[in-house]
C-alpha cells in the first residue's frame, strides 16, 4: 500500500496574503520615480538629466563586454545547445575561465565587480548568442547564491562561498515546489533544527542551474519551537550535499539547453552558520533580491528586441513581393516601425533602471518591476511580429532553412525562447499585482484600515481621520499641472509633447485609481483585470518616459541624437494609443460577464462545446507528488570540470 501524499498546509485566501504582506519591504527610505507617478506626480527631476556610469565602471565594463563578445564569437555554438539541448560542459568551463560568473561580484572575492549597468549588458550579449547559457550566468548571479549572500550574509559566509562562486562553483535558486508557485505560504519544504544542524526535507520545482549547480539557495520552512522563531527561512545548501538528488531534468518548448531540474531533498544536514539571515526572513530576503534581479530578464528582452530589429530590416529590404520590398508595403512596414521603436524604448528603460540601481540614490523595486512586466511582453510581441514578417520562413527552424541552402535565422526559435520570460520571476498576472500593491501603498497605509471589513470601528473612525488630512492635500494637486503648459518641458524639443501628455496622464491615472478605491473598498483587490490594466498605462508611461530621457541624452552627446528623437518620437505615438485603449478599458469591459462565463465553466455548463475532439494528455495526475522522503530515481546532477 502507497504511502498518503503530502500536501503543502492549507492556508485561506487572507492568511497567504499576510504573508506575501509581512514579506513585503514596507518603508520607502528612497524617492522612488515609479511610485510618484502612480501617485500622479511626474518626478521627471529623479531620472533627467539621465544617471551615467563613472569612467573607471565603464573601463572595466567595456573590457569585459570585448573579451565576452570574442568569447560569443568563437566558443559558443547557439545552433548545437539547441540541437542538443544541453550547454556543453567545455561552453561553461570557458565562461568561467573569462570571470563570467563573477561578473557581479566584488573584486576582493575574485569577481569582475562589474556594475548593474554593464551586467545587463552582457547578459543581452551572451542571450543574443545562446538564450539558455543567458538564463544560465543570470539564475547564478541575479538570483542564485551570491546576491543574497551580498545583500544579507555575514562576513564569515561572504568569505567562504563568494571566492567559490566568482570562478567555479555555479549556483542555484530553489523555491518553487510542485505544488506551490507564488502562492509562498503554503511552502511544504521543511528544515528542523537539530543541535547545531538543520534536516532539511522537500520536493523542488523547476531548479534553474540545479542539474549542474555546486551550491543551492533552499527555501525552507522552519517549525516555531522553544528557541526558534520558525517561518521560511534561506540556506545555502552544497550541491552535492548527502541527500540532495536531481531527480528529473525537465525539458522545454524553449530555452531547450537549460540546465533545469527537480530536486529533492532528504535529511540533507546543513549547517546553521549556512543559514542566510534570521529564521523566518526567507520571503523578505528572496523579495529584496529580485528588486534588481528582476533586471537580467529584461536586458535579455532587450537584446532580443535588437535581433528582432536586425533580422526584420535585412530580411524586410531583401525579399520583393508586387514589385518592391515588402518593408515598402504598409502592412509590413507598420510592423518594423513597431519593432524599432519599441527595440529603442526596452534598451532604455533597462539602462536607466539600471543606472538608477547603480547609483543607489532612488528605490527602484517598482522600475525594475515594471521593465520586468513591460520587457517580457513586449518582446514576445516584437518577436511574434516577427515571424509574420518572415512569413513560413519564420515558422520554419534553422536547422531546415540550412538544410535547404537558406540562412539559418533561428525565428521560431527566438519566439519559444522568450515565451518563459511572461512566466518565470514572477508571471505576467503576478507582477501585475505585485506591481499594483506597490503603487497603491501610499492609500493603504493612509486609509487600508477604513476599507478593511475587518477593522473595528473605534479603528476606521481614527484610519478616517488620517485619510481625509492626506487627500486634502493630495487630491487638489491631480487638478492641473506641468502637463497643461504648452511651453512644459521645453529642452526636449519635439518629445516635450509626450512628457506633458506622461505628466497629465500621470494625474489622470491616480484619479482613476483613487475612483476605484472609493467605488470597491475592500474589494479592490478582487478586481485584478481592472489593477491589470493600471500597471499597464504606468508600465507605457515608465517607458515612454525613459524614452525621452534617453534620446535627449543621446542628443546631448552628438550620438545618434536625431535618429534617436525620431524613434523616441514614434515609440511615444504608440504607447499613447495603447495607453488611450487602456483607459477606455478600465471603465467599459467585460469583466463581470468573463466572471460569470468561468462559473459557467467550472460547472461544467459548457462541457458540450468540448465534444468532437480527443484529448491527446496521458492520464497522470495533475502535480506530482511531492511526498519528502529518499530518492527513488538516479541523481542527474552533473559536476562541470
Amino acid at each position: 500500500m502507497s504511502a498518503p501524499t503530502q500536501r503543502p498546509p492549507k492556508v485561506t485566501e487572507r492568511e497567504a496574503r499576510q504573508v506575501a504582506e509581512a514579506a513585503r519591504q514596507q518603508d520607502w527610505q528612497k524617492p522612488s520615480f515609479a511610485k510618484e507617478l502612480f501617485l500622479g506626480r511626474f518626478r521627471l527631476d529623479l531620472i533627467h538629466p539621465h544617471p551615467l556610469p563613472a569612467d573607471e565602471d565603464v573601463r572595466r565594463g567595456e573590457a569585459f563586454l570585448a573579451t565576452l563578445r570574442a568569447f560569443c564569437e568563437t566558443e559558443i555554438d547557439g545552433a548545437r545547445i539547441e540541437r542538443e539541448a544541453r550547454i556543453p560542459d567545455e561552453t561553461i568551463a570557458g565562461l568561467k575561465r573569462i570571470g563570467a560568473l563573477g561578473m557581479k561580484i566584488d573584486p576582493k572575492y575574485g569577481g569582475l565587480g562589474l556594475t548593474q549597468l554593464y551586467y545587463n549588458r552582457a547578459l543581452a550579449l551572451v542571450g543574443s548568442v545562446s538564450p539558455a547559457l543567458g538564463a544560465l550566468l543570470s539564475a547564478h548571479q541575479s538570483i542564485g547564491v551570491p546576491q543574497p549572500l551580498k545583500l544579507f550574509g555575514t562576513q564569515e559566509q561572504k568569505d567562504t562561498f563568494l571566492p567559490r562562486l566568482a570562478r567555479t562553483a555555479i549556483s542555484a535558486f530553489l523555491l518553487t515546489e510542485p505544488d506551490v508557485g507564488s502562492d509562498p505560504a503554503r511552502l511544504a519544504t521543511t528544515a528542523v533544527p537539530d543541535g547545531d544542524d538543520y534536516l532539511l526535507d522537500g520536493v523542488k520545482l523547476w531548479t534553474t542551474n540545479g542539474v549542474i549547480a555546486d551550491l543551492l539557495v533552499v527555501m525552507a520552512r522552519v517549525p516555531a519551537s522553544e528557541g526558534h522563531k520558525g517561518g521560511i527561512t534561506a540556506f545555502v545548501v552544497e550541491g552535492d550535499a548527502p541527500g540532495v538528488t536531481v531527480e528529473h531534468r525537465n525539458a522545454f518548448m524553449g530555452l531547450r539547453g537549460l540546465e533545469n531540474g527537480v530536486t529533492r531533498l532528504h535529511q540533507v544536514r546543513v549547517p546553521a552558520a549556512h543559514r542566510i539571515g534570521p529564521e523566518g526572513a526567507g520571503l523578505k530576503i528572496a523579495l529584496t533580491t529580485l528588486n534588481t534581479g528582476r533586471l537580467s530578464l529584461p536586458a535579455a528582452c532587450a537584446g532580443a528586441g535588437k535581433w528582432c530589429l536586425k533580422i526584420a530590416r535585412e530580411w524586410a529590404a531583401e525579399r520583393e513581393q508586387w514589385g518592391k520590398p515588402v518593408a515598402r508595403h504598409e502592412a509590413v512596414g507598420v510592423k518594423i516601425s513597431f519593432i524599432a521603436a519599441t527595440a529603442f524604448a526596452l534598451e532604455a528603460v533597462v539602462d536607466l533602471a539600471s543606472q538608477l540601481a547603480d547609483e543607489d540614490r532612488n528605490d527602484i523595486r517598482i522600475e525594475a518591476a515594471l521593465a520586468k512586466l513591460y520587457g517580457s511582453e513586449m518582446s514576445w510581441r516584437m518577436a511574434d511580429e516577427l515571424v509574420q514578417i518572415r512569413g513560413g520562413r519564420g515558422y520554419e527552424t534553422a536547422a531546415s532553412l540550412a538544410a535547404r541552402g537558406e540562412r539559418a535565422v533561428p525565428a521560431e526559435q527566438m519566439l519559444r525562447d522568450l515565451r518563459i520570460n511572461r512566466i518565470f520571476e514572477g508571471s505576467t498576472e503576478i507582477m501585475h499585482l505585485l506591481i499594483a500593491r506597490e503603487a497603491v501603498d501610499a492609500h493603504l497605509a493612509v486609509a487600508g484600515d477604513l476599507i478593511d471589513p475587518d477593522t473595528p470601528l473605534a479603528d476606521k473612525a481614527r484610519a478616517g481621520a488620517k485619510a481625509g488630512g492626506f487627500y486634502a492635500r493630495w487630491l487638489p494637486r491631480l487638478v492641473a499641472g506641468q502637463g497643461q503648459l504648452p511651453g512644459a518641458y521645453g529642452e526636449f524639443g519635439e518629445l516635450a509633447g509626450h512628457l506633458r501628455f506622461v505628466e497629465r496622464t500621470s494625474r489622470k491615472l491616480a484619479r482613476s485609481t483613487f475612483y476605484a478605491m472609493s467605488r470597491w473598498q475592500g474589494r479592490m483587490e478582487l478586481k485584478q483585470a481592472f489593477l491589470g490594466r493600471i500597471v499597464d498605462i504606468g508600465a507605457e508611461l515608465f517607458a515612454m518616459s525613459a524614452s525621452c530621457v534617453r534620446a535627449e541624452l543621446l542628443r546631448t552627446t552628438g550620438d545618434h541624437g536625431k535618429a534617436a528623437h525620431q524613434l523616441a518620437d514614434a515609440f511615444c505615438r504608440q504607447a499613447r494609443l495603447r495607453v488611450d485603449d487602456l483607459f477606455t478599458r478600465l471603465w467599459t469591459n467585460t469583466d463581470d460577464l468573463d466572471r460569470r462565463v468561468v462559473d459557467g465553466v467550472l460547472a461544467g455548463t459548457y462541457t458540450w462545446l468540448e465534444e468532437g475532439i480527443i484529448d491527446p494528455s496521458d492520464d497522470g495526475p495533475w502535480i506530482a507528488d511531492p511526498t519528502p522522503g529518499p530518492a527513488t530515481r538516479p541523481n542527474q546532477h552533473r559536476t562541470i570540470p
